[in-house]
């Protein structure tokens, strides 16, 4: 490779890699506001703010299984990581 093609080609790449990045930002700022429902801070939910997610996710099965208090619709996205999409909300 010529010494005259070598600048060339590096610019080439350093714009190529400028655009990528602007696609990504421009694709992150288009997305839409987060719609999912926090979790509650009410009686019921109140004992599970202060734990991890993980301890806390073990418990939403109790209310939360088809014959519970508060079924999941049958639509409902898999029902391991509930806190991963139902954040918990600042007291």
């Amino acid at each position: 490779m010529t010494t005259e093609n070598k600048p060339k080609k590096t610019l080439l790449f350093n714009l190529l890699f400028l655009g990528g990045c602007l696609a990504i930002l421009i694709f992150l700022l288009k997305a839409p506001p987060e719609t999912t429902v926090k979790l509650p801070i009410n009686e019921n939910h109140q004992q599970f703010q202060a734990m991890e997610k993980k301890e806390a996710e073990k418990h939403c099965e109790t209310c939360h299984f088809p014959e519970g208090a508060m079924p999941l619709p049958d639509n409902h996205p898999p029902k391991y990581r509930c806190l991963f999409c139902h954040k918990k909300q600042q007291q």
